[in-house]
Parts: C-alpha cells; structure tokens; sequence
C-alpha cells in the first residue's frame, strides 16, 4: 500500500509499504478521508520524529476484523481516534483523559496518510466510532479537531451571552467561532493577520474581524460597548498572539491557550494585573471521550457550518502540495487527502 512518509513540511514522499497484518482484537481500516491539521505542519514539533507517517483526522472503512472483534463489522464506515485513555487513572477518574500516560502513548498503524490503518485492540476498545449515514466521510475528518475545540470551550466555562475574543482564525479558530456560537455565545470577535481569513471568520459567525496588525485593544472596545472579552481563546502560535491575548481579556475572564509558542520561547505574564482582576489563564490539549460523543453529536445535528470550511480535497499523490498549502496558510483553510481517489 501506498503510505505519505513525512521529513519536513517540504518533503513529504509516496512510499510503498505491506499492508498492516491485523491480530485478534484489531481493525483494519480503509482510510477514505484524511485531514491536514495545523500540528501537522509545525516543523518543530514533527521535524525531531522524521521520518514519520503522520494524520489522525481519519475517516473509513472497516476491510478487516479479527477473530475476537464483535461489536464491529466489515463494511462499517468509522471514525478513529488515534490517541485512547485509559479510563482508570487518577488523571481519567478526575476527567483530565488528555493527561493520561496510555493516551499519550497509543496511536493507530502506521498512520493517517496511508491506505490502510491498523487498529490497536485498545483502540478498538474504546477509539472506534461508527458513522451514521448523515455524517460524510470528509465531515467525518472535523470530528477529532471539533472535540478539541468543544473540550477547551468546556474547560473555560464559556456561558450563554458571553463575548469571546478567537485569536488567529485557521481551521481551529474558525472551529472555536462555529461551537462558540453554536453554545450559545454572545459576541464574537476573531483577529488574523490574514484578509482571507478575517473574511471567512465573519462568514463562519464572528461579530467582527480585525486586522491582527492594527490596535486590537481599542478596536476591540469600540466594537462591544468599551469592555474587553470575557473569554480569549489563543489559535495562533505566536508570541504576540499571546501576549495580545492578555490584553483583551476582561476583569474576571479567561483566557484558553489552545496553542501556544515554540518551547523554548517564554511568555511574559503581568501576574500583578491578572492577581489584582482575578483573570485565569488555562490550556487545553486535545480531546477526550466524552468530547468525541459531543463533536459527533453537533456535527449529526448540523449545529456548526463545516463543508463550507473544505477549500481543498487532493488526491494521495499531491499530499506535498497539501501540506504546502496548509504550513503557507494562506488561501486554504480544510485541506482533505483521499487516499483512494485516483
């Protein structure tokens, strides 16, 4: 089969590799849809575990079952999660799944870009969920990033009403606008260095977009009746989107570090000031189960606008050019390879 063999955001080559023998309790899955995400393209944090095969934004078709598998079927059409809890850790117990040491470590084989995936037991155990004939293959592929966004919307306690402020406005911040409207938010207001895609946030609900190269503060404040926002939701991993964040939470708000810079780089806290307003900084990594279930569940009820967000679906033999667009991130915001569309 064929496999998409990542050594940086330039270079990433068509290899041949047999496809995955499967054991007892696994999977073999036939992978119809694969998503481009945005950490797939940060060259920091991929480059030092090249060669690799990356994706984890799948959607398939179960070819395959082993002996032991029960509750799935050849010709199911499945969504995987790459990365599992254990469920029983203090981590798990105390709802922080995405801390625990078994999510860390498990994956599927050999990768999202490939023909074919092997399906760990473990994630067959509690990684596989089937799609419903409403859900497509390609809305299929927002169903791990969407559980992202919702988790870090859930961690923040973000409430009806409140004004969100979405710093950087990729796929993530455009996901974060849809879901934080979709719960209920009140204004919303989306910065980017990118006329593109301070446009396609407003066409995916922002209040209002602003040029992240203007005076973010104050147009901030003239736009929601002089007051910062109640939650500021970083999508950029830049230095100054961090610190611009800062700047724009209101007294008793938060802000949600969904990314954040490159480790070696430190961002300056005003800890006074945030003391002295009560303001919380938080992160959120990843998804966990129940995070899934809710993604799927928006998605079915067609809660949030996500075709309109696929501005490319390439075939297996241009996954370079994927990747171009996505790391340029310039006019493209979903990018889809289908490893069987010829």
């Amino acid at each position: 089969m064929r496999v998409a063999v990542y050594y940086n955001n330039n270079d990433v080559r068509i290899e041949q590799t047999p496809v995955p023998e499967i054991d007892a309790g696994e999977l073999l899955v036939k992978v119809m849809a694969s998503g481009i995400c945005g950490s797939d393209v940060m060259e920091w944090y991929r480059i030092k575990k090249a060669p690799i095969v990356l994706g984890h934004e799948i959607a398939g078709e179960i070819v395959e079952t082993g002996k032991d598998v029960k509750k799935y079927k050849k010709g199911d059409r499945v969504f995987v999660s790459h990365h599992v809890p254990c469920n029983t850790c203090r981590y798990c117990i105390n709802g922080y799944h995405t801390a625990c040491d078994t999510l860390h470590k498990t994956n599927y084989f050999p990768g999202g870009f490939s023909e074919f995936l092997r399906v760990p037991e473990i994630n067959v155990d509690r990684g596989v969920y089937v799609l419903t004939d409403d859900i497509s293959y390609d809305e299929g592929t927002f169903i791990e990033p969407l559980a992202c966004v919702l988790r870090g919307q859930r961690l923040s306690a973000l409430k009806p009403g409140q004004t969100v402020m979405v710093i950087g406005s990729g796929i993530s911040g455009l996901l974060h606008i849809e879901a934080a409207r979709a719960l209920g938010a009140g204004r919303i207001f989306a910065t980017d260095i990118s006329e593109y895609r301070l446009r396609e946030a407003e066409r995916h609900g922002a209040y209002a977009a602003i040029h992240a190269k203007k005076n973010v503060v104050e147009r901030l404040l003239q736009l929601n009746d002089n007051r910062p926002a109640d939650l500021v939701i970083v999508c950029a991993g830049s230095l100054s989107a961090s610190a611009e964040a800062i700047k724009c939470v209101d007294r008793g708000g938060t802000v949600l570090f969904f990314a954040v810079p490159e480790p070696e780089v430190m961002v300056p806290v005003p800890m006074n000031s945030l003391w002295r307003n009560e303001i919380k900084l938080m992160t959120s990594y990843g998804a966990g189960p129940s995070d899934i279930e809710t993604a799927i569940s928006i998605i079915r009820n067609r809660r949030v606008n996500l075709n309109e967000m696929i501005t490319h679906k390439l075939p297996f033999e241009e996954i370079g050019k994927g990747f171009r667009l996505v790391a340029d991130a310039k006019e493209s915001i979903k990018v889809i390879i289908e490893p069987h569309n010829k």
